[in-house]
């Protein structure tokens, strides 16, 4: 049940949060409250893993367009936000619209069903514009998220650290160009791992288990995550958080470098603590010196 709010009496707009699974919706909703901002959440059936019982909120059928727009105006919402993972792509079962929709059921259809992680989401800012609601990036709400350039913590980045940090940035960048993930793994100068479908943390528990095969000592190798170069910076950043930093510690990685102003990081101060914890750096890095 959604907790009740004033927002039917006074009648200002809100903003919505379209909320996936992991930490970032949590984050935009609490960095709204304390702009003054009380935000709808919109949670994904079967995506949204948080308890949104503290805020308006309302459960959301992926690709139901046709139940989301009428959540907009029942809340009265000129602002979106996309905000958190989403581990399975609609089905075309899933698939509601509206009529006005009709005629861009073709190209809808096929992004849902065919296209890369970026055309979908274009296709969904695009549909939600369509009925006179601006998308914004969480980033506007948000901005402390955003990864700033240099090292974060008491870790340094080292002359190997950075060899490794230019080829995984290389494979990075033709991965996004692609539209297939936005993430690497390189060590000792070669490329080792692409991000997949199944995402970062699938990734790198490859890279774990391949290095325990090959008894590797830790604390060689660099996970990095870049923006997708034609990317719609409203949706869908590359995010590390404190279980990035567990994750690369048990791929036996001496760091992650993650593109500054373009990436997020979630729950800052716990990313600094555990990447000291073990040894690792955090770097914010940019595009010009990676690419």
């Amino acid at each position: 049940m959604a907790r009740q709010s004033s927002h039917r009496e006074n009648g200002d707009a809100r903003v919505a949060i379209i909320a996936g699974y992991g930490r970032l919706p949590v984050d935009v909703a609490l960095a709204a409250r304390q702009q003054g901002i009380d935000p709808v959440i919109f949670a994904l059936s079967g995506e949204a893993d948080h308890d949104w019982s503290d805020f308006d909120h309302l459960e959301l059928p992926i690709a139901n367009f046709s139940k989301a727009v009428k959540m907009l105006r029942m809340y009265n919402v000129d602002r979106i936000i996309l905000a958190g993972g989403v581990r399975n792509r609609p089905k075309i079962l899933d698939i509601r619209i509206t009529l006005k929709m009709l005629f861009s059921m073709p190209k809808i259809l096929k992004e849902i069903l065919s296209g890369g992680d970026d055309a979908l989401l274009r296709t969904t800012i695009k549909t939600f514009e369509m009925f006179g609601v601006e998308v914004i990036g969480a980033q506007e709400i948000a901005p402390n998220l955003l990864a700033e350039e240099g090292v974060l913590g008491n870790v340094e980045v080292s002359e190997f650290d950075q060899i490794d940090i230019d080829v995984a940035s290389a494979a990075a960048s033709q991965l996004g160009l692609q539209d297939k993930g936005q993430a690497a793994v390189a060590i000792n100068g070669k490329l080792v791992a692409t991000e997949g479908p199944d995402g970062t943390d699938a990734m790198l528990t490859k890279v774990s288990a391949q290095n325990h095969r090959e008894t590797k000592v830790g604390g060689q190798g660099v996970l990095v995550k870049l923006c997708k170069p034609q990317q719609d910076r409203r949706a869908d950043l590359p995010t590390i958080g404190p279980n990035s930093v567990q994750k690369a510690h048990e791929a036996g990685l001496s760091g992650i470098a993650v593109e500054a102003g373009r990436s997020f990081i979630l729950d800052k101060e716990n990313v600094i603590r555990e990447a000291n914890k073990h040894g690792i750096f955090i770097a914010g890095i940019s595009r010009k010196a990676s690419s």
